[in-house]
């Protein structure tokens, strides 16, 4: 856990799990894929500055590696206005935070007052089909805890289930990754770059309402315990509408 002072409740910060996703390789472009750093550093930080405890882990544990696009330094200069993400990077303290995560495998959920699914392109492979993930969201939820997902990390909610066997999404008013934006992306790298999109596959379920605001503005909603987030520059949104759910 990070020792994050909280000058309202200094013994009992309010505590988020932060999960990343682990690296990997894209079946559709060949390329190496993993977190998407502004996903991660930016909530981060919101709950941070809230004197909220914050500990990443990952869903098999080990390094993490991000997207390069989403990398301030990288070459593409996709996202070189990312400060934020820079300092994260460049600070020992915080990079150690993501050199040797834990897996998910004995999280308790008691221990955490909310749980914050952060997305990437790697996302699109390791948590689509991934029962432990699955299972963690609906864990999560069935306790009564706040349960946060952001950009890809939404694909979550087209295959998680509570007990009863119903969708966690049906009924819920909710948010991904926008066709418009999947478009772009493809647009700006001129190839297709995933194997599917959460917009399409989200609109084709039964009883789930799932919306998305203009092409990469920021854009978070809150439905009862489930907040979410539409890409990239909501992470800090969604991480807001935690914090105000939750508390100090």
């Amino acid at each position: 856990m990070s020792a994050t002072l909280n000058v309202s409740n200094p013994t009992r910060p309010k505590r988020v799990l932060m999960i990343a996703a682990n690296p990997a390789v894209s079946p559709v472009t060949q390329w190496p894929v993993g977190f998407w750093w502004a996903e991660l550093t930016h909530p981060y930080w919101a709950f941070a500055e809230a004197g909220y405890a914050v500990e990443i882990r990952s869903p098999i544990g080990g390094a993490l590696v991000a997207d390069s696009y989403s990398d301030p330094e990288d070459s593409s200069g996709y996202s070189a206005h990312d400060i934020l993400s820079l300092g994260f990077k460049r600070s020992a303290t915080h990079a150690a935070l993501l050199a040797n995560t834990l897996s998910i495998a004995d999280v308790d959920v008691e221990a955490y007052d909310a749980l914050f699914v952060t997305g990437g392109q790697s996302p699109m492979i390791t948590f689509r089909g991934n029962v432990g993930m699955q299972s963690l969201v609906s864990r999560f939820y069935e306790a009564g805890k706040i349960t946060a997902l952001v950009c890809h990390g939404t694909c979550l909610l087209l295959e998680t289930r509570l007990s009863s066997g119903e969708l966690l999404a049906q009924g819920k008013t909710w948010t991904g990754f926008a066709n418009s934006e999947e478009k772009f992306v493809d647009s700006f790298v001129g190839k297709r770059i995933q194997p599917f999109w959460i917009e399409d596959e989200a609109r084709a379920m039964a009883d789930t309402n799932f919306v998305v605001d203009q092409r990469f503005r920021e854009f978070a909603v809150r439905d009862g315990r489930l907040i979410t987030g539409q890409q990239q520059f909501s992470g800090a949104a969604a991480a807001r509408l935690v914090i105000e759910t939750l508390g100090r």
